[in-house]
């Protein structure tokens, strides 16, 4: 009996299967033992059993506790929700030794269940499977929050059946199936099961078990929700804090230009020095523009990467920013000027420089990188800046070219009165009547009034500024009085410039130079006859001096202030016949003629000059006589052609005198 005791313990010691506990009664039988051996065997047998189901549900025991201390560590180490759902899905199944488990989500949005993880699934069809709440098995868990078991489902008449859900459980060969809910309070957020693919009942150890992993997956599933709350949050904080810290940086940049430009004002700076507080604070390159689109100022480090495109931020080879296609430009600043804000066109921003209604500049600014509201507000604070100080120099400029302009007007009225009280007018002006001085008289009739006269006014106070000059307007003509011998340089001058301004041509007629009162008063008069000279002579847009004009050109500017003399038809009468031949026929008879007068008639000397022989000046001149008749060397016919040919060379353009 003893070696039968100790066979059931070396049974136990191996964990031998309970068949295998058979095996002692049945070698007793067949040996022929005794009844009441066999009865104590059985007894022992029964015995051993028992303490092998014991033995067995603690090592079970075992491995639910090890299976839920694991699952307590994966949701300290919480990294991944789906990692640690598929742990416990997994654990789920191995510790209640099914063939299957998975695990649900309630749908809030759509009001139904949906599958989540799955272990040991076969069926993708089951794998995207939705229930509806109340219906099947899971339905049911969701729905009333308490565990459901089944040894049979597709048997049991306690769940409702779809058609969907049953297809899915078929495809998968599902029969029994245990779910317990997954709860966060009161609430049910989904459904863990485990299932088999035969008949097979739960015990309440599973359920419990089962209950226990759906606990530990809706910490899991909150503590992520909570934690990817947590991470939100403070993402949301972080980028709170970097636009408040933004913001403060932007808010003390801008406190610091507007003090910087505020000083400039209080302190009669200049537009450059605005530009150049605007740079410093903000960074690129600033460009400074007036009405007309001139550059007053540009200002900054080139820095920073150059743009491309249609509407470009890159540098022009002198450094200032290129700018785009001017209907680009045009409707960024009519944009700005409407709005009153400062606009972004590509790389560049665009602030208009406006007073009320008037037009006096722009700003042009390219940054570094993308600028912030701040630093847009600060351009629009340096362009109203800008427009102050643009008035305000105006202003200055109006009132001090009044002062010389009254100066200027005194010298040239005739008769000059008080001369030693304009030499002292003029000393307090810095201008220094003993120095030789050039007239200057511009004849610009498509300006007599409106803003083309004011800017033509405003140019001409600002060239003779700036050439220690005076400047004025009188008889409906721009006067200029500027230091200096070269009169017909400085017309030309006059005229160029001023037509780039105005953007058409002006003519300019000058004279001098000349001194003290009374000469400055008689060289503005042949600087005005000049200047209707040269209209007479068709040489608008021209400039010239008296002495390059000579006696033709006073005797013209002189009859045209009385009256309005025909010099096209006159030239035409005279000698539009030569003039004609030699276009049509590529001849030198006007040449010819002027030689032939300028030495004194000699036909020899002509063609020294010409570099022909005298017989083809000969030839020449009798074609002359064919076109202008036998007596056009009578005194008086000579005078008139000598007249035509000084005037016709005067014009500098014989086809305009043409027949």
């Amino acid at each position: 009996m003893p070696s039968a005791t100790i066979r059931f313990l070396e049974l136990l010691e191996r964990e031998a299967a309970p068949v295998e506990f058979e095996g002692p009664l049945v070698q007793a039988r067949s040996r022929g033992a005794s009844p009441d051996e066999i009865a104590e065997l059985e007894e022992a047998k029964l015995a051993a059993l028992r303490v092998r189901a014991l033995l067995e549900r603690r090592r079970r025991r075992e491995a639910e506790l090890s299976g839920l201390y694991d699952t307590a560590g994966d949701l300290a180490g919480l990294r991944d929700l789906d990692a640690v759902l598929h742990a416990i899905v997994h654990r789920a199944r191995n510790l209640l030794g099914t063939d299957i488990a998975y695990l649900t989500m309630s749908d809030d949005a759509a009001g139904d269940v949906y599958m989540r993880v799955t272990d040991g699934s076969v069926s993708a069809k089951f794998q995207r499977l939705r229930l509806p709440l109340g219906a099947g098995l899971g339905g049911l868990v969701a729905q009333t929050g308490t565990p459901y078991a089944t040894a049979n489902y597709p048997e049991d008449r306690r769940f409702h059946h779809t058609g969907e859900i049953d297809a899915g459980v078929g495809e998968e060969g599902l029969v029994a199936i245990l779910g317990v809910p997954l709860r966060l309070g009161s609430r049910v957020i989904g459904v863990l099961y485990a299932a088999n693919r035969s008949e097979r009942p739960f015990a309440r150890e599973e359920v419990s078990l089962l209950v226990s992993l759906a606990a530990h997956a809706a910490v899991a599933i909150d503590t992520a929700r909570l934690l990817g709350e947590t991470q939100t949050a403070l993402s949301e904080l972080s980028t709170a804090s970097a636009k408040i810290s933004a913001h403060s940086a932007s808010v003390e940049r801008a406190a610091a230009a507007h003090d910087r430009m505020t000083a400039l004002v209080l302190r009669g700076g200049g537009v450059e020095e605005v530009a150049a507080a605007v740079t410093e604070v903000l960074g690129g390159r600033l460009m400074v523009l007036d009405a007309d689109g001139r550059t007053l100022a540009a200002v900054g480090l080139p820095g920073g990467p150059a743009h491309s495109g249609a509407v470009g931020g890159a540098l022009g080879p002198d450094g200032s920013v290129a700018l785009p296609d001017p209907a680009i430009v045009a409707e960024a600043l009519a944009t700005s000027r409407a709005d009153g804000r400062a606009v972004r066109r590509g790389g560049l921003w665009f602030a208009a420089v406006v007073a009320g209604a008037e037009n006096l500049g722009a700003l042009v600014w390219r940054p570094q990188d993308d600028s912030g509201h701040a630093d847009q507000q600060i351009l629009e604070r340096a362009a109203l800046v800008t427009a102050l100080l643009l008035l305000f120099r105006r202003t200055v400029a109006e009132a001090e070219g009044r002062v010389r302009g009254e100066l200027l007007d005194d010298l040239i009225a005739r008769p000059v009165r008080d001369p030693e009280s304009l030499r002292a007018r003029a000393r307090r002006l810095q201008v220094d009547l003993s120095r030789p001085h050039v007239l200057i008289c511009v004849d610009d009739a498509a300006a007599t009034s409106g803003p083309a006269r004011q800017r033509a006014v405003s140019w001409a106070h600002t060239f003779a500024g700036t050439h220690a000059g005076l400047a004025a307007t009188r008889d409906g003509r721009v006067v200029l009085m500027v230091p200096g011998t070269d009169a017909g340089a400085l017309a030309r001058s006059v005229a160029r410039e001023l037509g780039r301004v105005l953007g058409r041509p002006v003519t300019a007629g000058a004279a001098g130079p000349a001194a003290e009162p009374a000469g400055l008063a008689a060289a503005f008069k042949e600087a005005d006859h000049c200047a209707t000279a040269l209209t007479a002579l068709g040489r608008t847009g021209d400039g010239a001096s008296t002495a390059e004009l000579g006696f033709v050109g006073l005797l013209l500017g002189a009859v045209r202030e009385g009256g309005d003399p025909d010099v096209t038809r006159f030239l035409h009468d005279t000698i539009g016949s030569v003039v004609d031949y030699d276009i049509r026929r590529g001849t030198a008879l006007v040449k010819t003629l002027e030689c032939y007068f300028g030495t004194g008639g000699s036909l020899a000397r002509a063609a020294e000059q010409l570099h022909v022989h005298v017989n083809t000046v000969t030839q020449r001149l009798d074609r002359v006589a064919q076109l202008l008749g036998a007596d056009w060397q009578r005194p008086d016919r000579a005078l008139e052609v000598q007249l035509a040919l000084r005037l016709h060379r005067l014009g500098g353009n014989a086809e305009q005198f043409s027949g």
